[in-house]
């Protein structure tokens, strides 16, 4: 496109008032006047002109290298990709317009390719923004990223220049965070003791003063804020995993080049170990009410009472299925039925269903190998077939009212089943027996344990649960049995040597009935003065 640069004055005729422009008489001297630059840019949709033009530069040279920059600018969009272009034209006006700097090409590039603003300064908020409008993942996956830039990562640092963004800034907001959490604490605290004053002092039902007081308080309490959940490290170590994968899309965009959430020291957000519940830990829990830890799981036993409580419901094969292979509870209720087959026993958990607030959806599996193919047991292979004679029955009587879904566990008109309902039904059953309490997902636990005990090594633990790494399988979802635990122990215990078993061992052979001194008193006899002697023959045929 055409550009060129060229030297004017701005001195009037003194008669008229008009401009001399080139004819100016001065203009022969090279301090008179200064330099201008005009380039055409690409042209509107409808066809009309579009140039950039600025004046008052000192020299010719300095006039040239903007000239030459506005080329460049320009030249960084294909000429077949109008949206750059349009982006492009659009900056370079505004500059004209405003008589703002020209940018740098290279920073321009670099926003240009990550689809961002060209002009001003980026903050990690718009950054933040930018990335997640660009992120294609699950609909929970989402909506966490969604809610760490919400809540956390825009109010405390998306005000910051993303190219200033370092560690200190994330030290300040997690320091934020930690102390929003002792708010939070307080005012949670406050809430529980207002609700204790908001019950009557005596049973029955209160008296005039009493009402009185009652609705004074529940009054304070309708106005005070609701109970709030703390951000622990594990939330912690969740924000920090939404803006580092942030910050590393913009290094891969060239829009900055140290990535501070990679280096920022978090509290350990590491997964709660499994606790077994031991006959003592359930003694103690009976006593004091207290739960030993966040993740408890059965014995065998105790799995075995549960699915002896749970034979009659019509969900009976999933908490089957669940405590013994490990599926989650998304890929249980969204397990298909030709995805099973009985007569070799097998399974692959291919698809889940998972809720967006509420409303369910269909979803590939949480990762690449949670569709792996795992084996079922004869026990689960009877069960699968009695609720699969089960749902046959409940078609047949639903008839043309009956919905296909192709799923494992429906409603009783094949509809699809929502993942929360297994949740109740599982915590309902429960309330029927004098088990120690879990949680549905814990018997995700129970699986990991009780293919330990069955004799499978961390190997078969973690294709059973479909984790993508042994660490993870190893560092949380075994619990060893007591009695293979032990076992083991007494195996490893007898490889130590040790003086005093030897020489216990010695002493039991110098004492065997076959080495003592009247091993062979029937066979020789010694003379008493000790001479040597022949020994006396024993006839073997005598009587």
């Amino acid at each position: 496109m055409k550009g060129s640069t060229h030297r004017r004055c701005y001195c009037r005729d003194p008669k008229t008032g008009k401009p001399l422009g080139k004819n100016c008489p001065r203009l022969s001297s090279r301090k008179h006047g200064s330099y201008s630059v005009r380039q055409e840019l690409p042209p509107r949709e409808d066809g009309t002109r579009r140039t950039f033009s600025r004046a008052g530069y000192e020299s010719l040279k300095a006039a040239q290298a903007d000239l030459d920059h506005v080329r460049s600018l320009i030249g960084l969009a294909e000429s077949d990709d109008a949206d750059s272009v349009s982006r492009l034209v659009a900056m370079l006006e505004g500059i004209v317009t405003e008589k703002a700097p020209l940018p740098d090409v290279e920073e321009t590039r670099r926003r240009l390719n990550a689809g961002v603003a060209l002009r001003g300064s980026l903050t990690v908020g718009e950054w933040l923004d930018s990335w997640f409008a660009a992120k294609k993942r699950r609909k929970t996956t989402l909506n966490g990223y969604a809610s760490h830039i919400r809540v956390h990562l825009k109010p405390r640092i998306g005000h910051v220049r993303l190219d200033r963004l370092n560690v200190g800034h994330l030290v300040e907001m997690f320091d934020a965070i930690a102390d929003a959490n002792e708010v939070i604490a307080a005012e949670n605290q406050a809430r529980r003791e207002q609700k204790a004053r908001c019950k009557p002092n005596k049973p029955g039902r209160p008296v005039a003063a009493e009402r009185d007081r009652l609705a004074h308080e529940r009054a304070k309490l309708a106005e005070m804020k609701p109970f709030r959940k703390l951000n622990g490290p594990s939330t912690w170590q969740a924000i920090r995993r939404t803006l580092r994968a942030a910050l590393n899309s913009a290094i891969a965009q060239q829009l900055i080049t140290f990535n501070p959430a990679t280096h920022v020291e978090l509290a350990s957000g590491k997964r709660p170990k499994p606790l077994l519940w031991t006959d003592e830990r359930v003694r103690r829990w009976r006593e004091t009410g207290e739960i030993p830890g966040p993740v408890m799981v059965w014995t065998p036993q105790q799995f075995g009472v549960y699915l002896d409580a749970a034979e009659s419901d019509r969900l009976y094969a999933a908490f089957h299925l669940m405590g013994s292979r490990g599926l989650r509870r998304g890929e249980t209720v969204g397990q298909d039925w030709h995805e099973i087959d009985l007569d070799v026993g097998l399974i692959t958990p291919a698809k889940e269903i998972v809720v967006d607030g509420w409303d369910p959806y269909e979803s590939e599996p949480k990762t690449d190998g949670s569709a792996n193919t795992i084996a079922l047991d004869s026990a689960n292979v009877a069960v699968l077939r009695d609720h699969k004679a089960r749902q046959d029955k409940e078609r047949a009587e639903w008839g043309t009212a009956w919905q296909d879904t192709g799923k494992v566990f429906t409603q009783e008109d094949g509809s699809w089943l929502h993942p929360e309902t297994i949740s109740l039904s599982f915590r309902r059953i429960l309330a029927t027996t004098n088990l120690p309490p879990i949680t549905l997902r814990d018997l995700r636990h129970v699986a990991a344990t009780l293919t330990h005990g069955g004799g499978g090594d961390i190997h078969a633990v973690k294709e059973t649960l479909r984790h993508s790494t042994i660490t993870l399988t190893s560092d949380t979802y075994t619990s060893l049995l007591p009695e293979v635990d032990r076992e083991i122990a007494e195996k490893a215990a007898s490889l130590i040597p040790r003086a005093w078993k030897a020489g216990k061992a010695e002493q039991s052979a110098d004492e065997s009935p076959d080495d003592g001194p009247s091993a062979h008193a029937s066979l020789t006899q010694e003379p008493e003065n000790g001479a040597a002697s022949e020994p006396t023959k024993v006839d073997p045929n005598a009587a």
